[in-house]
Formats: C-alpha cells, sequence, structure tokens
C-alpha cells in the first residue's frame, strides 16, 4: 500500500512546487527569446531614429527661422537705404522752384477757397472779378516766405527782359556801398542785416558789393535775351537756386536803402522830393535812413516781408509800376492799388495779387 502511494504524492507535491514550470512551459523556448530581442531592438532603433529626425528637424527650423530673421532685417535696411538716397537724389536734381508753373485761375481759387463762410466767399468774388473782368486767366504762385514780394517783382523784371532804370545806367551800382561810406559817411551801415544773418561789421561791405554785383550781371544777362522761351528757361534755373535769390533780395533792399538815403540828402538841402518819401521821414521808426534800415529793412527777409510804404520805394528804386490786386478789399477803393501812385515816367507795370498783404504771387493775363 505505501509503496503505490509514492509515486502519486511525489507526482502532487512536484506539481504543487513548481506550476509556473509546467504551466508555461514556452518562455523558456529559444525560437520565443530571438523574438523578444529583436522586438526591443526595433523599438529601441526606432527611438532612436525619431529622436535624431526630430532634432534635425527643429535645428533645420531653427536655422531658417534665423535665415529669414536675417533676410527681413537686411531687406528693412535695405529700404531705409534706398528710400534715403531716392530722397538725397530727388533733392539733389529736383528744381524746388520758388515761382511756379502757370495754373488755371478759377481752378486754384476754387483748391484754396472751400468753405461758405463771408470771408471764403468774398475771396471767391474776387477772384472771379479778376478772371472775367480783368481778363486775369492763370496765376503763379510764389513761395510763402518773408522775401515773397521781392521775388515776385524780381521774376517779372526778369522774366520780361526789362531794361535797367536809368540811374542806374548812369552810376556803377557795384561801387554804391563804398559810396555811401566814404563819401557819405554812413559808417552806420555796418549794421546792415542779410535777412536771418544778423550783424556782419566790417565784412558788410564786402558781401554788399557781391551781391550788388550779381544782380547787376544777372539783370544785364535777362534784358538781352530776346526769346521769350528762353528767359523763362534761365528764370526756372535762376529761380531754383535759394543761396542766388538771397544774394538778389539783399541786393534789392541796399538799392531801396541807398535810394532813401540819397532822398534824404535831398531833403536836408530843401529839394523838392517825391511824397511817398515824406510820408516815410514822418515816421518816428524810420525818421532816417539808419532808423529805417534798423527797424524795418533789416527784418525784410527775416521776420517780416515788405510793407506798403516799402512797397513804394520799391517801386521807385526799381523805376516800375507795381499793380497790387488786394483781393480782401474786394468792393472797396483800395481793391487795386499802385506803388508809387504817381510815377515820373512811363515805368513799365508789373501786377501782383495778395490775399492778406503778407503773401504775393503773381497774376498772369
Amino acid at each position: 500500500m505505501l509503496v503505490s502511494r509514492w509515486p502519486h504524492s511525489g507526482l502532487q507535491e512536484a506539481l504543487a512546487s513548481s506550476p509556473k514550470e509546467i504551466a508555461a512551459p514556452w518562455v523558456f523556448l529559444p525560437g520565443n527569446d530571438q523574438v523578444h530581442t529583436w522586438t526591443l531592438v526595433t523599438s529601441q532603433a526606432l527611438d532612436t531614429a525619431w529622436r535624431v529626425v526630430k532634432g534635425s528637424v527643429t535645428l533645420a527650423v531653427s536655422l531658417l527661422a534665423a535665415i529669414l530673421c536675417y533676410f527681413r532685417r537686411l531687406h528693412l535696411h535695405l529700404g531705409h537705404r534706398l528710400k534715403w538716397w531716392i530722397g538725397y537724389l530727388q533733392r539733389r536734381f529736383k528744381r524746388n522752384l520758388s515761382v511756379e508753373a502757370e495754373v488755371d485761375l478759377l481752378s486754384y481759387c476754387a483748391r484754396e477757397w472751400k468753405g461758405e463762410t463771408p470771408h471764403a466767399k468774398l475771396m471767391r468774388k474776387a477772384y472771379e472779378e479778376l478772371f472775367w473782368r480783368r481778363h486775369i486767366k492763370c496765376v503763379r504762385q510764389v513761395r510763402r516766405d518773408n522775401y515773397d514780394a521781392l521775388r515776385s517783382v524780381l521774376f517779372q523784371i526778369f522774366s520780361r527782359g526789362l531794361a535797367f532804370p536809368s540811374w542806374m545806367k548812369e552810376k556803377d551800382i557795384v561801387k554804391l556801398p563804398e559810396k555811401l561810406l566814404f563819401s557819405q559817411g554812413c559808417n552806420w551801415i555796418q549794421q546792415y542785416s542779410f535777412g536771418p544773418e544778423k550783424y556782419t561789421g566790417s565784412n558788410v561791405f564786402g558781401k554788399l558789393r557781391k551781391c550788388v554785383e550779381l544782380l547787376k550781371t544777372q539783370w544785364t544777362e535777362f534784358s538781352g535775351i530776346k526769346d521769350y522761351h528762353k528767359r523763362g528757361s534761365m528764370c526756372n534755373i535762376l529761380f531754383s537756386d535759394a543761396l542766388l535769390e538771397c544774394k538778389l533780395y539783399e541786393a534789392l533792399k541796399f538799392i531801396m536803402l541807398y535810394q532813401v538815403t540819397e532822398v534824404y540828402e535831398q531833403m536836408k538841402t530843401k529839394k523838392v522830393i517825391p511824397s511817398l518819401f515824406r510820408l516815410l521821414f514822418t515816421r518816428e521808426t524810420s525818421s532816417d535812413p539808419l532808423s529805417f534800415m534798423m527797424n524795418h529793412l533789416n527784418s525784410v527777409g527775416d521776420t517780416c516781408g515788405l510793407e506798403q510804404i516799402d512797397m513804394f520805394i520799391l517801386g521807385y528804386s526799381l523805376e516800375v509800376k507795381i499793380k497790387v490786386f488786394r483781393l480782401f478789399k474786394f468792393n472797396s477803393r483800395d481793391f487795386e492799388v499802385c506803388y508809387p501812385e504817381e510815377s515820373l515816367r512811363e515805368w513799365p507795370e508789373i501786377s501782383l495779387l495778395t490775399e492778406n498783404d503778407r503773401h504775393y504771387h503773381i497774376p498772369v493775363f
């Protein structure tokens, strides 16, 4: 009995002690171990390859972004430089005319005076008066600064080729600065101001001489040109050079000062003088040539333009009758005035128009 039960109980103990080995004997098979290893290696290889690809893609994207950022900055820099050079070339080669080309008078009026205020309506009526009854069809706009009255007059003198005033033909105007100092003892002329440029001291004579010499040269050249279109082309060149323009206007100011000084000397000797100069010398601020220069003339081109009395002196000095249409005085006796009112002989007539007695434009008939 004992022998017959032993093998059975031993078998039960063996089964009880090693259930896993009996239940899953395939784990230890050599073929299954190879499949597991291959799967593990493949998974690791794919993971490594993904990390490499991911890193490469990230690096490529970062590099591409850096390149795009660089080219964007380069594009902006080149754009700024190109814009600067275009502006420089335009300033360098484009003619900045101080007297613009002719434009239709009524079109200019419609552009400038669009409102329905009483003043705007008055200005439109004044422009219509010029167009329909005074036969002014166009207007040349003149740069708005404190030289514009002088510019408007001188432009017309040159563009029309007007001759020298008679008194300028008899005297060498280039020597007038020294004449005032040495012949008439006007040493106060050293306080003459060239527009925005203030006191110049002993250099004033050399500067004035150069200005007057330029005026004489240019005037002689323009008056000798018979072709109207050629004079117009030369005016476009001259009136686009700000430095030359300023010298010409300072020469005109000095010519005015010289005439005031001459008439003042005549008045002291009891000679008959034009009424406009008597009016000038009755003012406290211009009782003599020095006060006229210090209180009025030195400011022209700097802080103010010509006043009405100055327009009289300018017309008298250049021997031209300056007719001015004062649009803000429409429907009054002061709508059209002449400087000077009584010319000594048949002087050429120059026309201006103004909306406020401060800035002037050139009407074209």
